[in-house]
């Protein structure tokens, strides 16, 4: 499975962004798709996924009420970040598990305050 991700970039606190991530090659498409992020000096987190099978979404608690996600066409994930905060900010990686997790690569993210 190969991740193409897009969206990103900088905004003031309380803005919104939109992260996308597009999978490839698998037909039937991988069975959970979402987004890890890392804030500097910090451990990977999981922040949002979706399952692609029975469409049940994952929130961390420090998101929820403010992060949306959704499938898009073929394969994709839509992230959409509202009421963005300072601590929003870091590297979001693409994610996806198809048998086994697979990364695709990491887009900023900077939240001004």
């Amino acid at each position: 499975v190969q991740l193409q991700a897009s969206g990103g970039g900088s905004v003031q606190a309380g803005g919104s962004l939109r992260l996308s991530c597009a999978a490839s090659g698998s037909s039937s498409g991988p069975e959970a798709i979402g987004r890890f992020r890392q804030a500097p000096g910090r451990e990977r987190e999981r922040v949002s996924c979706i399952n692609n099978r029975n469409g049940r979404t994952y929130y961390a608690d420090s998101v929820k009420g403010r992060f949306s996600i959704s499938r898009g066409s073929a394969h994709t994930m839509i992230l959409q970040m509202n009421n963005l905060k300072p601590e929003d900010t870091g590297v979001y990686y693409c994610y996806a598990f198809a048998g086994a997790p697979h990364w695709g690569q990491g887009t900023l993210v900077t939240v001004s305050s």
